[in-house]
């Protein structure tokens, strides 16, 4: 079974540092997402629709919103990954032009040679999380400098007027995005493509179609993203029962819930909640440190 070894969060998304050794269902994320391997077995994982390695030498770089998937072979050991979700708006803290960072086309690649740099800056974020999960301004130190490295490495960030482009490239369609902030607005709502489309007054090849050139995932995906974002976030925040937050997010029984999120984040709503809570501090958020809430 994967298990959580360390959680952060902050107003930079989540750092999680994950014993992985089973597989992820397709899914999508409103985040930066860049995986590096810490120790272990060599995987890989499906980006889009290619198959790229995740090993010492490799990151595997995820632009937000694009569909990936971990494939994990079951005859080899498990892996150690250092899972970095981080938020578009704080990136572009360090340079605006980062801020694409939220949308397709921000890495040049799925996959990269990592450099002595991001490799040790790798190894030292993991180790500290291990040994001193309350050092968290060592740890925001190190979460920076190594976010840095890799946007500098993997993206065209000199560019900034293509950079820009980028960050406002997608427009979207004024029907798409009212059916999204509903889904944002209510995610534990139970919809099917088809009631979606008729509320857009779209025929449902139609919206299938518009909603995927807007968001860059089925309807599926974006629904099941934003609702594994709303169970973290009461997973963690909350003090309340997981059959109250299954519930309130419309799973028709509390063991569709836990199957759900250990799909979706390699571990169970019960790991993430006890892993994240091992600092025993409260959410604060990025100014005021890195938080395991």
């Amino acid at each position: 079974m994967s298990n959580a070894l360390r959680i952060a969060h902050g107003a930079f998304g989540r750092v999680a540092l994950l014993d992985m050794d089973q597989p992820l269902v397709r899914h999508a994320h409103p985040h930066c997402h860049v995986l590096l391997k810490v120790e272990g077995a060599d995987t890989a994982f499906a980006v889009g629709d290619t198959l790229v390695p995740l090993n010492d030498r490799t990151a595997v770089l995820v632009d937000g919103w694009e569909p990936h998937a971990y494939v994990h072979d079951p005859n080899r050991p498990k892996t150690i990954i250092l899972a970095l979700y981080i938020e578009p708006d704080w990136l572009k803290v360090f340079r605006p032009g980062w801020a694409a960072s939220g949308v397709p086309g921000f890495f040049e690649q799925p996959c990269g040679e990592i450099s002595p740099r991001i490799r040790t800056l790798t190894h030292d974020l993991a180790e500290e999380m291990m040994t001193r999960p309350e050092a968290a301004t060592v740890h925001e130190t190190l979460l920076t400098d190594l976010m840095i490295a890799v946007v500098e490495r993997f993206t065209a960030w000199r560019s900034f007027s293509s950079i820009r482009q980028l960050d406002g490239a997608r427009r979207m369609d004024w029907r798409i995005r009212r059916v999204l902030e509903g889904i944002r607005a209510n995610p534990g709502a139970e919809i099917d493509a088809a009631t979606l489309a008729r509320g857009a007054g779209l025929s449902r090849a139609h919206f299938f179609r518009l909603f995927e050139a807007s968001t860059n995932v089925p309807p599926r995906i974006y629904l099941n993203s934003i609702r594994v974002e709303a169970a973290v976030s009461a997973v963690v925040d909350e003090d309340g029962n997981f059959s109250d937050i299954s519930d309130r997010l419309g799973f028709s029984a509390p063991s569709h819930f836990t199957r759900f999120f250990r799909e979706h984040t390699g571990v169970t709503p019960s790991d993430f909640r006890t892993t994240s809570r091992l600092a025993g501090s409260t959410p604060t958020g990025w100014g005021q440190g890195m938080t395991y809430s």
